[in-house]
């Protein structure tokens, strides 16, 4: 089996659209969220605070011509892949094109603007503004071929829906295509955009945080007064590569994958299961052939709901007791849906790197109905570590783990 590293990385987020901006912005302890009066506007909607990009601007190379097939959340993952590959050095290199290169990307959604003009044309019997590529802009492959097309890439593609864990599960099926030596590079990740229509999704379960007055002070997790999720956007990429061959040419290597778990709970389609999720964790474990005490943090899921925080946190209390640190970055960006498992697998690295963990933002009191455990809390955390995990859970019981090395 192939061993694989990562070699290069790229995000657009709340909190910035470059490595270190974004970085810099966690050691602030302030979010992004914020009320949007448009959402004020919708009757019956009860949550008017999302978490935007801001400062991401389209660059002028990407033409209209390029642009034709391309949403917003294409347009980020590809910005951010753009970014990611330069990072690695790879950008231009001749094995992207050569077959020996892929994509592994996802969304929870494409764009919602082309549903809309489909809708349009149902209600008035017109054609209207759609176009022959209004459904490449919404199909659930959108973000994974809009990458392929842009770098040209010929090699295995790997798109994945999969609502939260869409950014995970493409990092670890890329892991696989990779050690299974189908690949020596993948390009790995997965982004959102934002939409009121995924507001309403989360408003509608009676799971978004209604805390209009105070948006500063919401999302909360794991926190004994947590009232739901803020919905955020972004995008972020991870080239993932074969050892031998990074080395070979001399590249920076931020960390190696050695741990991939993934299952599904086989129970409930959005209430989650504390066993299954505690079993895709011992799955990442054995993959990676560690013992729980090695390692030295857990990035959570964390996304401020009562039951999706407690079934995590017991399920992270039963496979490794109350003694390692964790947090989760939701609190400074919200939920971010088919991105935030490659947004946190970045975050991971980097605070692995440094040596600095951030907090939970907005977690004063933990619940005591959530699991007992090393709360990183109100201000970051000075340490070293080998072994970061990093875990996501979604819609439809699927669970994901991903473990990285430092190198």
């Amino acid at each position: 089996m192939k061993r694989v590293v990562i070699t290069g990385m790229g995000l657009v987020s709340a909190l910035g659209s470059d490595l270190d901006s974004a970085f810099k912005r966690l050691h602030v302890y302030k979010n992004a969220v914020v009320v949007r009066d448009d959402l004020k506007e919708i009757r019956g909607l009860n949550a008017h605070m999302v978490a935007p990009v801001n400062d991401f601007v389209v660059p002028e190379h990407y033409t209209r011509k390029v642009l034709r097939t391309m949403g917003p959340v294409s347009v980020m993952a590809v910005y951010a892949s753009e970014m990611a590959l330069t990072d690695a050095g790879l950008l231009n290199d001749e094995i992207i094109t050569s077959g020996r290169t892929g994509v592994a990307y996802g969304s929870s959604f494409g764009s919602a603007g082309p549903v809309l003009d489909f809708y349009s044309m149902v209600k008035t019997h017109e054609v209207g503004p759609i176009n022959s590529s209004s459904y490449i802009k919404i199909m659930p492959q959108t973000t994974a071929v809009n990458i392929s097309l842009y770098f040209k890439t010929t090699g295995r593609l790997i798109p994945s829906g999969t609502a939260c864990t869409s950014g995970s599960l493409s990092i670890g099926y890329a892991y696989e295509a990779i050690k299974s030596g189908a690949q020596d590079v993948m390009i790995a990740g997965g982004a959102e955009e934002l939409d009121a229509t995924q507001v309403a999704v989360f408003d509608t379960l009676y799971a978004t945080s209604v805390k209009n007055d105070t948006p500063d002070k919401t999302p909360s997790p794991f926190d004994v007064n947590r009232d739901g999720l803020v919905i955020g956007e972004g995008a972020a990429t991870l080239i993932l590569e074969e050892y031998e061959h990074a080395v070979k040419r001399g590249a920076k290597i931020y960390a190696e994958i050695v741990g991939f778990g993934t299952n599904t709970d086989g129970t409930h389609i959005t209430q989650p299961n504390k066993d299954t999720m505690a079993q895709c964790m011992r799955l990442s474990l054995q993959c990676a052939g560690l013992e729980p005490n090695q390692i030295g943090y857990i990035d959570m899921h964390g996304t401020g709901t009562k039951h999706g925080d407690m079934a995590e946190s017991l399920a992270t209390e039963s496979v490794f007791g109350s003694n390692v640190p964790c947090s989760t970055q939701k609190g400074y960006v919200g939920h971010t849906l088919g991105a935030c498992g490659a947004l946190e697998s970045i975050w991971s690295i980097q605070m692995m790197n440094n040596g600095w963990f951030a907090p939970t933002l907005n977690l004063v009191t933990p619940d005591s109905e959530c699991g007992k455990l090393d709360y990183i809390m109100e201000t970051g955390r000075e340490f070293k570590t080998d072994y970061v995990m990093n875990n996501n859970f979604a819609f439809g019981g699927i669970n994901t783990s991903l473990i990285f090395k430092k190198m």
